[in-house]
């Protein structure tokens, strides 16, 4: 038997480039002329991988939105991994938006990914969901480099990283 290859197909955002990010754009926000004396704010909670917008109205939030969109671009942060939720009513008039940092692969997300590959008829690679990530196995290389190829092209709603390779 042949050496088997396999790499992990995750997702994620770095909690740490996107606090700098949140940093960034609060700084930026703060310094604006047209948020002098109003109360903005953006809120990162690591642990619920959430962030929390609030301003006074929704044109406000939406230009603080697009500064923060900026800073995760400027930073790597994948942006499709970022799920803005619609903008609610808060205490006072004000508004608020929560946006869900999307940790790990969803289940129905990898079961497509694994159903896309098993569709493609590709003879020895082998699928196996283990956790938020789908582990792909082969003893040909060149069957992978093609897997991940098909993965790039598609579209599955949030930012696909392929990482973890050995050899066995």
């Amino acid at each position: 038997m042949g050496v088997i290859q396999s790499f992990d197909v995750t997702s994620g955002c770095d909690l740490q480039e996107v606090d700098n990010a949140v940093n960034q754009a609060s700084k930026e926000i703060s310094q604006r002329f047209d948020f002098k004396g109003l109360s903005v704010s953006i809120e990162l909670r690591r642990k619920e991988n959430l962030l929390v917008l609030a301003a006074p109205d929704e044109f406000r939030l939406k230009a603080m939105w697009e500064v923060v969109l900026g800073k995760m671009t400027r930073r790597g942060v994948p942006v499709k991994n970022l799920k803005a939720a619609p903008i609610t009513s808060a205490a006072g008039g004000a508004v608020r938006m929560e946006v869900t940092l999307q940790q790990g692969i969803p289940t129905e997300t990898a079961r497509a990914i694994v159903k896309l590959v098993k569709e493609q008829k590709f003879k020895k690679v082998q699928c196996a969901i283990q956790g938020e990530q789908v582990r792909l196995s082969s003893p040909s290389r060149d069957e992978l480099q093609a897997v991940i190829a098909l993965l790039k092209k598609e579209d599955f709603g949030i930012e696909l990283s392929f990482g973890n390779y050995r050899s066995q």
